[in-house]
């Protein structure tokens, strides 16, 4: 077996095992991926403080999330389409998440349900919900949320309009994928990802086909998805859907100021700064850049986390020193699946856990909860003096 080292050293694994459209459906941008880019290179932009002769025993990454007790601050993302990845690919990082302590959070779009994850975990998981006009449907996705146990929903905003990524489009991107010449030849040299899809519990959409009005299946559910994401979103139909659930909300895909202010004001327990992994408004800053501000308006008012561009423990540690209360993995926790399922997640957050908490001993911490500013040099002007950004 391969020796492990690195974030990239899954995806290297990852990118063999994979058939390349659900490959590139995860490494992928929109547009000129310019966003995509920089939300993993502006870390490099920001440097640690090194210290020297102090006492590093004891150390603990523990913190909480939404009241919850975690083993490290760090939540997985919700990532459709996961159950391509990997057979139960949703399952198995769930397990993953909940053995290692940390949060997992289940798509709307994921492959498996909500039933047939909670069927196969043990406590409760976060899920996440789109901003759709189908009232009847949200509700019933709600309830079954809640007669799963999810101990809170994760509300994306920033899906819309969906950003145009090519690489889907030429893909043909499909669950299950469609049989074309290419990819019969793609397929054809992934044979390990195909006998196991064989026996995965689903191979479809799961928390869709077969409850949403008229899906039935995958030729239904594009037509549906078409029409389904509410175009006409306002902070009233945010606070409808806050109510309709009930309990911890997390509002994700915040970048500016005026509209982390707004979630602050409609009682949030939490929002994400997030640019939905540069997969949205190409030519937007990175999630980096954008969290400062966003610190510095609410961040005494609700939990901030960060999401878009951690790719290692030192961005972890960065994004928290930065004055997040928690961060969401995407990518990272997707890599680790698609090369070696369950044991893959493990591995990621194995080896993103030993990365902080040594960058941490090296900054002079023993507790990450007292990690604060004074352990980067960040530069000035990081997050821009920009003509007309005082909401920015």
């Amino acid at each position: 077996m391969a020796v492990i080292t690195c974030i990239d050293d899954l995806k290297r694994l990852y990118k063999r095992r994979v058939p390349k459209m659900f490959y590139d459906y995860c490494e992928t941008g929109s547009w000129t991926e310019q966003t995509f880019r920089e939300n993993t290179s502006d870390f490099r932009s920001i440097y640690f403080r090194q210290r020297v002769a102090i006492d590093m025993t004891r150390r603990t990454t523990a913190s909480r999330m939404l009241g919850e007790e975690v083993s490290m601050p760090v939540a997985l993302a919700p990532v459709g389409l996961t159950g391509m990845q990997h057979a139960d690919g949703e399952i198995l990082a769930a397990q993953a998440a909940e053995e290692f302590g940390v949060p997992f959070t289940l798509s709307t779009l994921s492959i498996c349900s909500i039933e047939d994850v909670a069927a196969k975990t043990t406590q409760p998981f976060w899920f996440q919900v789109y901003t759709l006009s189908d009232d009847d449907f949200m509700r019933r996705l709600m309830e079954r949320a809640r007669a799963a146990g999810c101990s809170a929903i994760v509300i994306t905003l920033d899906l819309q309009v969906q950003g145009q990524r090519h690489k889907d489009l030429k893909n043909g991107l499909s669950a299950p994928p469609k049989l074309t010449i290419k990819s019969i030849a793609n397929l054809a040299t992934k044979l390990t990802w195909g006998v196991e899809m064989l026996g995965a519990t689903r191979r479809t959409f799961g928390n869709v086909v077969g409850h949403a009005s008229g899906v039935t299946d995958s030729r239904s559910l594009s037509s549906w998805t078409a029409e389904a994401f509410d175009h006409s979103l306002d902070w009233d139909r945010v606070k409808a859907l806050m109510d309709m659930w009930g309990g911890k909300v997390v509002l994700k895909g915040i970048m500016n100021r005026e509209d982390a202010e707004r979630a602050a004001e409609l009682g949030a327990d939490a929002i994400v700064v997030s640019n939905h992994g540069g997969r949205q408004l190409d030519g937007a800053l990175s999630s980096i850049r954008a969290l400062p501000g966003i610190i510095e308006a609410v961040g005494d008012r609700m939990e901030v986390y960060f999401d878009s561009g951690i790719r290692s423990g030192q961005d972890i540690l960065k994004a928290l020193a930065l004055g997040a209360d928690g961060v969401m993995i995407g990518r990272a926790w997707v890599y680790g699946l698609g090369a070696m399922g369950k044991d893959g997640v493990t591995k990621s957050l194995e080896v993103l856990h030993k990365e902080l908490d040594t960058t941490m001993a090296l900054c002079g911490h023993r507790d990450l909860n007292e990690v604060g500013r004074e352990i980067l040099h960040v530069p000035k002007d990081f997050s821009g003096r920009w003509e007309g950004s005082e909401g920015a």
